[in-house]
This record gives C-alpha cells, sequence and structure tokens, in this order.
C-alpha cells in the first residue's frame, strides 16, 4: 500500500468519490478507504491507491490512515426507507468516531467531515438563509445521526483539541448520482406530482460546487468550524420540477396531492412494510422532503475558503441528464 498524502473514505460513493478523484486530478497521493463489496474500479482507473476496510470496524483503519496528512471522512447511508435509527447510529456516529481515533493515532493534521445541512431541520420561509449557527432541529434518523456525529466530534475537540473541519454540502446532485435519478425518472415518465402547492423550497447543489466547497475546506478550512456548501439559489419544488423536465424534453408535472392524508396513509403503511422487507415507492421523509422548506446561507465558506457556486440549476441538470441517458438510465 503506497504512501498517500488524502485518505478518502466513502470514496466508492457519490460525493467521496468525486472528491477522491478531484485530489488526484490536481496531482496528490489518493488512497481510498473501501469495503470489500463497493465497486473501485473507477477510482483505480484515477490512480487512486485503494484499501479495504469499513469505518465501522476499527481493526485495520490505523493502517488505512498511516502516512496521511488530510482525510475525507464521507462514507455515510442517505436516507433509505425501512432503515432504523440504529444503523444510521451505527454508521454515522461509531464511524466518525473511529475514523477520528485512526487519524489522531496515524498523526493526520486535518480531517474534513462531510456532514448534511438538513439536520437543522425546516427552516421557516421569511427567516434568513440558515447559517452554521442555528440550532439543530433534526426530523429523521437521517438527520439525528449526523447531529449526533457532529455532537462526538465536538466532544473529541474538547478533549484532544480540533481535528475536524465540518462541510455541510447540500442536496447533492449531478453525474455519477444515483439518488436524484428517481426523481428524473418520476418527471421523465410523467409520474411525478407535487405534494401540497409545490412552493416549498430547496436548496441544490451541483457536484462540480459541492467538490469545490469540499476542497477549500480542506486546503484553507479551520479545523472546528462549520462551513455550509449550497447552490447558487433555493428554489421551489415546482421550480426543480419543471428545470428537470425541460432537461429531459418533457411537459412539466401538474398534478397536485394534499400533504395530510398522504403522510398520514405512509406513516402507517411504512412500518408494515418494513416488517414484510417491502419497499414503499414513497415514504414519509420523501414527503418531508417536498414539504419543508430549506435554504441555506454559504456566506461563512465564500468569506474564509473562497467558495463561489457556479452551476444554476438549467445547467447542472442538463448534464445530469445528459449523463443519465448515456449510460441507458433514461
Amino acid at each position: 500500500m503506497r504512501n498517500a498524502r488524502v485518505v478518502v473514505t466513502g470514496a466508492s460513493g457519490f460525493l467521496g468519490g468525486a472528491v477522491a478523484r478531484a485530489f488526484a486530478a490536481r496531482g496528490e497521493s489518493v488512497r481510498a478507504l473501501v469495503r470489500a463489496t463497493s465497486d473501485a474500479r473507477g477510482l483505480r482507473d484515477a490512480g487512486i491507491a485503494l484499501t479495504t476496510g469499513d469505518v465501522v470496524t476499527p481493526a485495520g483503519l490505523d493502517a488505512a490512515f498511516a502516512g496521511a496528512e488530510l482525510a475525507v471522512h464521507a462514507a455515510g447511508m442517505l436516507g433509505r426507507a425501512g432503515a432504523e435509527d440504529a444503523e444510521y447510529e451505527r454508521i454515522h456516529v461509531q464511524g466518525t468516531i473511529n475514523v477520528l481515533r485512526a487519524a489522531r493515532a496515524a498523526g493526520v493534521a486535518r480531517v474534513v467531515y462531510v456532514s448534511s445541512p438538513g439536520l437543522l431541520g425546516p427552516i421557516a420561509r421569511d427567516a434568513p438563509d440558515a447559517d452554521e449557527d442555528t440550532p439543530p432541529h433534526p426530523t429523521n434518523p437521517y438527520e439525528r445521526s449526523k447531529a449526533a456525529a457532529e455532537v462526538a466530534i465536538r466532544e473529541d475537540a474538547e478533549r484532544h483539541g480540533p481535528l475536524a473541519i465540518l462541510v455541510r454540502p447540500e442536496f447533492v446532485y449531478g453525474p455519477g448520482d444515483h439518488h436524484v435519478l428517481r426523481l428524473v425518472q418520476a418527471i421523465k415518465r410523467r409520474r411525478f406530482f407535487y405534494i401540497g402547492r409545490g412552493d416549498s423550497l430547496c436548496h441544490p447543489t451541483y457536484i462540480d460546487d459541492a467538490v469545490a466547497g469540499l476542497v477549500a475546506a480542506a486546503d484553507r478550512g479551520k479545523p472546528g468550524r462549520t462551513y455550509h456548501v449550497a447552490g447558487p439559489r433555493p428554489l421551489t419544488i415546482r421550480e426543480l420540477a419543471q428545470g428537470v423536465a425541460r432537461a429531459c424534453g418533457v411537459s412539466p408535472p401538474f398534478i397536485r396531492l394534499p400533504r395530510a392524508p398522504l403522510r398520514l396513509a405512509l406513516s402507517i403503511l411504512e412500518p408494515l412494510a418494513t416488517r414484510a422487507h417491502v419497499t414503499l415507492p414513497l415514504g414519509t421523509s420523501a414527503i418531508d422532503f417536498f414539504t419543508f422548506d430549506r435554504h441555506f446561507s454559504y456566506e461563512r465558506a465564500k468569506n474564509e475558503l473562497g467558495f463561489q457556486p457556479a452551476v444554476e440549476l438549467a445547467e447542472g441538470m442538463r448534464r445530469t441528464v445528459r449523463w443519465y441517458e448515456s449510460e441507458g438510465l433514461l
């Protein structure tokens, strides 16, 4: 296992892989920590060294971080129907504690932790864009585990001194992603509907902008600080859906369903589906995503890191849809 200055966990995933390739593209020696079951062909093709391991298993992490100066901890699990709190806690909280311990033992100077501004919960529409000092108000297991991971990082800093830089990229999409793919497929196939009026705010971030923010945090961020990384501006769900429709060359959605009865029905069906090992096409977390207002300030990242998002939804979604088409996914 050759020496590497940068170690990236979660590098077989969408965002972690993009970050690993960005460091490799600028000439850094990069090592990716990947699980034995991960498809890492793209990383290997990019000249990235691979080491097998899992953040939830401390054994093997010391060797993964040996000799590194910087670690980017991007390993995690996005919201998934039927997943229980304990699973998120194991990956996001205990996994992060394991990474910090191994990084400290190996003498790593800086750890960039990939968090999420979603842990702040809904943001009132008429309130200012939420900044890094907004109190957390998580609403689902994923957000609660991310909030708990940040608490664990701060407790570690109090005991041993700050090591981690917390970066919160919001709603990242782009070529290579398979999470937002489901939304694009639904709109392309004319199966998408608005929940409520479609005027709730979201804040999409194109993958290149998200990577630029994370790399800037690694280069210029201060351990102990938290930075939001978000797209140029928040959009309504209707604007998002219309942008996707235009990129796909189809008419925009128009059907609307009421939120309250739909969410009530899903709250009853979800536990039953989990026990039956059935995955529902829509869950309560998706209802919340499409009906909660979320809008964030990236002023701190702009002022301290020089971060400035450059890709508006129209161009970002055009690139994304073209990639989906080239991969036969649409």
